[in-house]
Parts: structure tokens; C-alpha cells; sequence
């Protein structure tokens, strides 16, 4: 008789599915594209991570290569290089964090306080162009305005700071200021935009009764716009950390040179050398394997922390 019962209800419950795709057809066709687009581009590749315990020959190919287990994972703990990657993509991708992420916050809500809409679109507007600069061409811009002949210098020589034009690129200890300072002004008016979002989605109705019980600006800002927008700033704060060891690496690949190695050299920068001007596939592999799990194991445990304070994560 259970089984019976079972039967029946698996029954009901395979009916009740197949009702309901029929009723969204349309819309599981729309998803076709895409779940295709990361099965081919996103989950098959993993397949090939596997080089990362092995001696890879691309005559052999993967499945004929030799197995050597860890040999490449110990390889980079064991060696010189390790201690500097480790520390340089944590500090460029905390500081970066740090600056930006409140930044962002902070200019969505004073663009909300903003009154005159004419004003309000050219800050906008201003604020959303550099993103949409190519990075090469911010990088292009970068290496004139720091180089000696560049308007930092030329600034810095005119206020008495120093005494003789520098090329700041080249000095590692300047190397990080320059990379969030840009970052700052690349990103900031965009990642600004999903809280503007946010805030426009606050009903007006809050504000209205705020003001008649005698709360100032300062008053509404703690108990109603921030509030409004806290489940936004979390999620995003989850996904900021769950991308922390990438570095924004691209950009530092433009902008560092041997020189600078000792503060802008990170782990996906060293992945490409080795990788691929060093044809050390597996090495790299291995790298760029141990890069990604720590990725996410911060992803997971940011979104157990989120869930357990703030009761708000992204599963």
C-alpha cells in the first residue's frame, strides 16, 4: 500500500512539473541560451584543471600526460615567490575593497540627496564615463600622468613636494596608491548605480512620516535610508569578497613592470608568466586552481557569516 501511495504521488508531483513547463515554455526556451553558454564556456573547461596533477604534453595531450599529484602545489608553497604573491593580491584587493565598496555607497546617497535633476545627470554622467573607457586606454593614460613628463610630477614639482620629476610607475612603493586611486575613479560612479536602485525603491511615505515626527536628515539617513538599502549592500559585499584574490588583474598586467614586481606582482600576474610566456601549463594550472578555491571558500564562508548576522545571504 506505501508503495502504492508513493507511486501516486510521484505521479501527481511529475504531472504538476510537466504542467508548469508547459505553461513557461516560452520562457525555459529563453533560458536555453544561456545554460548553454556556461555549460560550454564556464563547466567543460573545468575538465582540463586536471592538468594540475599531472606533467602536461600537449603531444600527449591531458588523459595521456603523467600523473604527479601535488608536485606543483608544493612547488609554489615551497617557493620564493610565494609569501610576496600571497601578500601583494590579498593587500591590492582589501585595499581596493576598502576604498571603493564605501565609496560607491557613499556616492549613491549623496546623489539621492540631490535636488536640482540637471545637476544631479552631468554628476552622473561624469561619474559612469571612465568606466567605459577602455582599460587600455586607462592604462595609457595612467603611465602619461605618472610618468616624469606626466602632470603628477610636473604638480608635485610646481607645490614643492619634490624636487625632481619622477616616473611613479616605476617605484614600487607607490605602485599600489596608483592602482586603487584609478580603480577608484574607474569604478566608483558605476558600482554606484544598483544602490541608486536601491534607494529609488525606498517609499517616499517613510520619509514623509519621518519628517512629521521631527526627524532631521541625519535621523532619516540612520533609520530609513540605510536600512532600505542593507540587504543590497550585503549581497554585493558577499560577491566583492568572493572575487578577492582576482586582483583586477588585467590592469596590473599593463601596469607593472620588474621593478615594481615587489608590491604589484600577484598570483593571477605570475599564473601568466608561467603559464603562458613559460609554456608551464601545469604549474600555472595548479596556481590558478589553489587561486580559485580559496576564492570560494571566501565566497561560502562570507555568505555562512552574512546569514548568521545579518540573516541575508545569497543562498
Amino acid at each position: 500500500m506505501n508503495n502504492v501511495a508513493g507511486e501516486k504521488q510521484a505521479d501527481r508531483s511529475f504531472f504538476r512539473i510537466w504542467k508548469q513547463a508547459r505553461a513557461n515554455r516560452y520562457l525555459y526556451l529563453m533560458l536555453i541560451p544561456v545554460v548553454g553558454y556556461f555549460l560550454i564556456f564556464s563547466y567543460k573547461p573545468m575538465y582540463g584543471a586536471i592538468i594540475a596533477f599531472k606533467d602536461f604534453n600537449p603531444y600527449a595531450g591531458i588523459n595521456g600526460s603523467d600523473w604527479v599529484g601535488l608536485k606543483h602545489f608544493r612547488q609554489f608553497f615551497e617557493s620564493f615567490y610565494f609569501g610576496r604573491l600571497l601578500r601583494n593580491t590579498i593587500l591590492l584587493s582589501v585595499y581596493s575593497l576598502a576604498v571603493i565598496f564605501p565609496a560607491s555607497i557613499i556616492l549613491a546617497l549623496l546623489l539621492n540627496e540631490v535636488r536640482n535633476k540637471w545637476f544631479k545627470s552631468v554628476v552622473q554622467t561624469l561619474s559612469y564615463l571612465p568606466y567605459f573607457i577602455s582599460l587600455i586606454v586607462i592604462c595609457g593614460m595612467i603611465v602619461n600622468f605618472s610618468g616624469p613628463d606626466g602632470i603628477l610630477s610636473k604638480l608635485l614639482v610646481s607645490l614643492g613636494i619634490i624636487d625632481a620629476p619622477v616616473d611613479f610607475l616605476s617605484l614600487s612603493s607607490w605602485y599600489r596608491t596608483i592602482h586603487v586611486g584609478s580603480s577608484l575613479w574607474q569604478y566608483v560612479g558605476w558600482n554606484s548605480i544598483i544602490y541608486l536602485a536601491a534607494l529609488s525603491g525606498i517609499s517616499p511615505s517613510l520619509y514623509e512620516a519621518a519628517v512629521m515626527d521631527g526627524a532631521n536628515r541625519r535621523h532619516q539617513l540612520i533609520h530609513i535610508t540605510l536600512p532600505g538599502i542593507k540587504n543590497t549592500i550585503v549581497i554585493l559585499l558577499i560577491l566583492n569578497i568572493g572575487s578577492l584574490m582576482d586582483s583586477n588583474w588585467e590592469k596590473i598586467l599593463l601596469l607593472y613592470s620588474p621593478s615594481t614586481y615587489e608590491t604589484a606582482d600577484v598570483i593571477s600576474t605570475y599564473v601568466y608568466r608561467r603559464g603562458v610566456q613559460e609554456a608551464n601549463y601545469s604549474f600555472s594550472a595548479a596556481i590558478g586552481l589553489f587561486n580559485s578555491i580559496i576564492n570560494f571558500s571566501l565566497l561560502v564562508a562570507a555568505n555562512f557569516w552574512s546569514r548568521r548576522l545579518t540573516s541575508n545571504s545569497l543562498w
